[in-house]
């Protein structure tokens, strides 16, 4: 069976430009991933966070829908412990009836931020993910218009009506998260550039522990980080940009955003920093369009995946689009 590419955007925003350019960007990209041959086009949540744009991914979507025609689109994803599931339910019934066929309803229980974003999110208290498995049956419960009798929500409807319902995925970097979806019969998306280690492992448990909900089959994905140019000289000069972020991100440097490849190249990296960049690579593939798409074979192979999802950030976002459009192509040759 051929692998599904599909593509997830955290609308970047680069050291200079706006969430506003950031967030046209992400819309210009969701267009030329159609155009490509891409299945799905998926936005992120993230809050209190100055660098990434997608706030609200429902909201996203709706903009994204208007602009696209055939391409799924979803959210990479929405944190339900933030969130009522009846509320979320409705948001995607909306969108489902807006774009009938076309929504996919991604949830995680990250927090998407920092600890006092959650706070904020969560009206002072403390976040509670200990529900998150029971959210995930209420969900689906709202989506599918299936309250039984004996609940105290019977007869309620998550409105608009559709007559399909938007499919759950579960998204996660975890074993924990991988044995949940495996648990509820649920496709499951593994965050390898979250997590580098042991994602392979846990799709395998997923596959083994996968208990069926009304006939639905195992389906496992993985996103990664991608640089594709035509020279590797080329895509290690952008991906220097995001070597540098990643690196400042986990050590809670300041960021005004992407820096530029210019600047990444020439900061002095500390002898710990330079070992943290090698260990970031781990969650990246750069290279060519064959070096890339040989990599990414490979790496579909161990997680025995049906889906592959890449996410691209670059400060000139003719490289991001470039990163694409060559691996669709490589794609294509092979098909």
């Amino acid at each position: 069976m051929a692998i599904i590419y599909s593509v997830l955007d955290q609308s970047p925003i680069s050291e200079g430009s706006s969430p506003q350019e950031a967030l046209k960007q992400t819309a210009l990209l969701a267009q030329q991933a159609e155009e490509w041959g891409y299945r799905r086009f998926w936005v992120s949540e993230h809050h209190d966070a100055p660098t990434l744009a997608g706030s609200s991914p429902e909201v996203l979507i709706a903009h994204l829908g208007a602009v696209t025609k055939t391409i799924r689109l979803g959210s990479g994803g929405v944190m339900l412990p933030h969130y009522a599931a009846f509320k979320i339910a409705e948001n995607f019934k909306l969108l489902e009836a807006l774009y009938p066929g076309r929504i996919d309803a991604g949830v995680g229980r990250a927090p998407g931020g920092m600890p006092r974003a959650s706070y904020a999110l969560n009206e002072g208290k403390k976040r509670d993910t200990s529900q998150f498995p029971a959210q995930i049956d209420d969900l689906r419960m709202y989506l599918t218009d299936s309250i039984p009798e004996e609940h105290p929500y019977y007869g309620m409807k998550a409105t608009p009506i559709t007559e399909h319902s938007p499919p759950i995925w579960i998204l996660g970097s975890s074993e924990s998260s991988a044995l949940l979806a495996a648990e509820k019969g649920l496709p499951y998306l593994f965050g390898h550039f979250i997590n580098g280690e042991g994602g392979q492992h846990f799709a395998k448990e997923y596959r083994e522990r996968f208990m069926p909900y009304k006939k639905s089959k195992p389906h496992i994905g993985f996103a990664i980080f991608v640089v594709c140019q035509e020279t590797q000289e080329q895509a290690e000069w952008v991906a220097s940009s995001m070597d540098l972020s990643l690196s400042m991100g986990a050590q809670g440097m300041p960021s005004k955003g992407t820096p530029p490849p210019d600047r990444a190249i020439a900061y002095p990296y500390s002898r710990f920093e330079k070992l943290l960049v090698a260990e970031n690579r781990r969650r990246m593939v750069v290279g060519t369009p064959e070096e890339v798409v040989d990599r990414l074979e490979e790496l579909a192979a161990e997680y025995e995946a049906d889906e592959v999802m890449l996410v691209s950030s670059a400060y000139y976002f003719n490289a991001k689009l470039k990163t694409f459009q060559l691996i669709a192509e490589e794609m294509q040759k092979r098909e």
